[in-house]
């Protein structure tokens, strides 16, 4: 049986798929609605309400995750998209720029809640480990089609009605998620005993801290924000403001980055036959790196109709970085955790990625308002290269191989059947490293350097 044969499986994740594209509509439709009231200060707004999505994705979505446990999961996930359905169809008759920031609070803590939900659903759902894995992918292609398809649904919408629509439209498709969980059996979770609520918020981000190649992932999810908050947050300004263009002209400049991404999304399975995860993430990053130094060489031009040209393809590029980067991260997440550790080490990437956003996103709004776009971009450009010297630095080019290390007293006997003992007591052995209950650390690459000058073989 395929997975999309599971009822169950394929209407959770259609209603999964119906809140991304909800919230994908609200996000450009809020940075019309800044501009419409606070005008030139729309950037300094929209980077503001941004900042707050942010801030619930990285307190809340952990804490739910860690509760998601505690109350039946299918009535949180309806009660959850009826209050976004209720927060968007109020957002469109808002006078005051506070109100927008209260209303994007309560809006962005519930999707911040929906997403660990929905992920702690899944092993129930999907009990098979590789259908688990597989869903877990989905869930991971359904973000990237979001991001690709909203602007430009919102061109086509903006061609024909008030972009004041786009609210009730979204609201319809919150109703519809709440839906589709109706119509899904998902069994209550089983509580876990004895495993304490910080203990299960904090294992997946150690496991990032201790993993070397991680710890480069966190350096490109850095990357990624910074580059990306010049799409996220400036691209309102830059076409209406700066280049004069019309609203419909705001979403066609998001589609164009959405089409590097997707261009690039379609590539990647390919390259990945023959390119290992680490040299595809990091020509990625190069390729942002590229997008923002474009990006500033237009910053600097005061007129010409070019620039418009020029905007296009630049926006496209630094869509077809991020693809690149953020493609392949499910595979490298996976291949870093154990089975039990996986839901863990998701929940983290995406509160530690929002994190960089966290950081990106105020950085931009503030200073692209009283500095201007070309200092602003400076700024983001230089965060961007302290992403890729970290990810070059931290993630090794040799981070599949079998690693010596030795288990002390406590390691489960079965995990040291082929294992050395030592004269102390303690065990050694080699195979690829993954941190979890039986590794609470990386080996030291002492140990492993001594053991290559010495060429004496570890089983």
């Amino acid at each position: 049986m395929t997975l999309f044969a599971n009822r169950d499986y394929r209407h959770l994740f259609g209603a999964q798929l119906v809140a991304l594209f909800g919230n994908g509509l609200t996000t450009v439709a809020l940075g019309l609605l800044a501009y419409q009231l606070a005008g030139p200060r729309a950037g300094a707004v929209l980077g503001t309400a941004l900042t707050i999505k942010m801030v619930a994705y990285v307190l809340i979505a952990p804490v739910a995750g860690a509760y998601a446990d505690r109350v039946p999961r299918r009535s949180a996930l309806v009660g959850l998209d009826l209050v976004r359905a209720s927060i968007v169809l109020a957002l469109p008759f808002v006078e005051q720029i506070w109100q927008i920031y209260v209303l994007v609070a309560v809006l962005q803590s519930a999707s911040a809640a929906f997403t660990p939900t929905f992920q702690a659903v899944l092993p129930d759902i999907v009990p098979d480990e590789r259908d688990y894995t597989r869903a877990l992918s989905y869930s991971q292609l359904a973000s990237t089609m979001e991001s690709l398809l909203s602007p430009l649904l919102v061109a086509v919408l903006i061609s024909v009605v008030n972009f004041h629509w786009l609210f009730t439209g979204t609201s319809v498709g919150f109703l519809a998620s709440a839906a589709l969980v109706v119509s899904t059996r998902i069994p209550d979770a089983a509580r876990r005993v004895g495993v304490g609520a910080v203990e299960r918020i904090g294992s997946g981000v150690r496991i990032f801290v201790r993993t070397p190649r991680l710890r480069g992932l966190m350096g490109l999810n850095l990357v990624v924000a910074a580059v990306g908050s010049i799409v996220m947050v400036d691209t309102v300004n830059l076409v209406q403001q700066t280049l004069g263009r019309s609203q419909a002209d705001v979403a066609w400049l998001l589609t164009a980055n959405g089409l590097g991404v997707i261009m690039a999304a379609l590539l990647v399975p390919r390259l990945l036959d023959r390119i290992p995860e680490r040299s595809l993430m990091l020509t990625g990053a190069g390729v942002l790196l590229t997008g923002i130094t474009a990006a500033l060489v237009l910053s600097t031009a005061t007129s010409g109709d070019w620039r418009w040209a020029a905007a296009l393809p630049i926006w496209t590029i630094i869509g077809a970085g991020t693809g690149l980067v953020l493609t392949p991260t499910g595979r490298v997440l996976r291949r870093s955790s154990s089975a039990e550790d996986r839901p863990a080490i998701f929940a983290a990437q995406f509160s530690l990625s929002h994190a960089c956003w966290l950081l990106a996103y105020p950085i931009n709004g503030w200073l692209a308002t009283t500095t201007g776009f070309t200092t602003t971009w400076t700024a983001l450009a230089v965060c961007a290269a302290v992403g890729v010297t970290a990810a070059v630095i931290y993630w090794p080019r040799r981070d599949t191989e079998a690693l010596i290390h030795i288990h002390d007293h406590g390691t489960d006997p079965e995990h040291l059947a082929d294992a050395v003992a030592l004269r102390d007591g303690s065990h050694a052995h080699a195979h690829e490293i993954l941190i979890d209950r039986n590794h609470r650390h990386w080996p030291p690459p002492q140990l492993n350097q001594f053991a290559r000058v010495a060429d004496r073989p570890v089983r």
